[in-house]
């Protein structure tokens, strides 16, 4: 958190540095080109453009900071599919994806607010997609009250994201330091918050004689989509033994094309990685200009039928901002049927 907000501080010199030269340069050229038509173009409105576009910056990143950083937004739906048991019909899973606890080092009031968020869902099940922490477990151990609140009648499923296996953290000496911290990571999440954390396993959920299963794999990268980070999931192994209706928690959304879709029969896959960029237009993101799947629901007929991914816009952030990409807490309630 401290490098981030130290980025704040700087980027605001940055960018009007950048204006300043960017528009003197066009300003340069306009003047140059018109001088042959014996026309003096007056600077005056091209330093007022610069200084208002610096100021516009400026109040957006203000406001993403304070405000836009702690927006939160429920997006609810039902999903049907045949295959979902009737036992299972009105079963609510809530889907939360990236908190990068760090988010929460100067107002750790917002993620109580976001935990109670949660529970007011009365969810069967919670499913966490990954990246608990940005860069180590520490950042973890100051919320662990707070995180130990998070409560389902059926308990809370987790995965690891790219940053859960510190890839981002350069203090480790060797690759043996970091697995190791990797698996401290992996022991706080089961032994303290009692989260089912599965690392390429499943997990089944029995209601009378039926049961759906939720299938887990560690971080997998699959295309050139985004920022390449690791590829530690193995999906045969997590779907070693399974059967009938499953639910593959992934948290990189490139991984539904890589090795889902049309490929293994898995009606719903969840996903996060993107925060849609942390910067949402209406329903335009820069996210999609590094995710074909970006933020919301995709949907593909396959040789199986519907497959569907839903990619979770997160509740914490890398860049201390959010602006028009609020947090998301998801409800998916399933139902039986088409």
């Amino acid at each position: 958190m401290v490098a981030t907000l130290k980025a704040m501080i700087i980027s605001p010199f940055i960018i009007a540095i950048f204006f300043t030269i960017v528009i003197r340069l066009l300003w340069r050229i306009c003047h140059f080109i018109v001088k042959f038509y014996h026309i003096t173009l007056s600077y005056t409105p091209w330093m007022w453009t610069t200084i208002g576009l610096i100021l516009l910056c400026w109040i957006l990143m203000a406001y993403g900071f304070f405000i836009g950083r702690f927006k939160l937004e429920v997006n609810s739906f039902d999903y049907c599919h045949e295959s979902i048991p009737q036992e299972f019909d009105g079963y609510k899973i809530v889907h939360i994806s990236d908190v990068h606890l760090s988010t929460f080092d100067d107002r750790p009031t917002e993620l109580q607010r976001f935990v109670d968020s949660v529970n007011a869902q009365n969810p069967d099940l919670i499913c966490f997609t990954g990246d608990l922490v940005t860069i180590g477990v520490e950042e973890a151990l100051p919320y662990t009250e707070i995180l130990q609140q998070i409560k389902a009648k059926d308990g809370i499923i987790s995965i690891l994201g790219n940053h859960d296996f510190l890839i981002y953290n350069r203090s480790f000496k060797s690759e043996e330091d970091r697995m190791m911290a990797v698996d401290r990571l992996a022991e706080y999440e089961q032994d303290k918050l009692n989260w089912i954390l599965l690392r390429n396993a499943n997990h089944t959920l029995y209601r009378q004689n039926s049961h759906i299963t939720l299938v887990g794999v560690n971080n997998h990268s699959c295309t050139n989509e985004g920022f390449k980070t690791v590829m530690y999931g193995d999906l045969n192994k997590a779907m070693e033994g399974t059967k009938g209706f499953r639910i593959l928690l992934s948290h990189d959304p490139t991984h539904w094309k890589g090795e889902v879709l049309g490929k293994v029969d898995i009606p719903l896959m969840l996903s996060g990685h993107t925060h849609a960029a942390q910067i949402k237009i209406g329903k335009w993101t820069p996210a999609t200009w590094l995710f074909k799947e970006s933020k919301g629901m995709y949907n593909e007929e396959t040789k199986f039928g519907k497959q569907s991914m839903y990619v979770n816009a997160g509740l914490g952030c890398t860049l201390p901002i959010r602006i028009g990409a609020d947090a998301e807490i998801t409800v998916i309630t399933l139902k039986t049927g088409k």
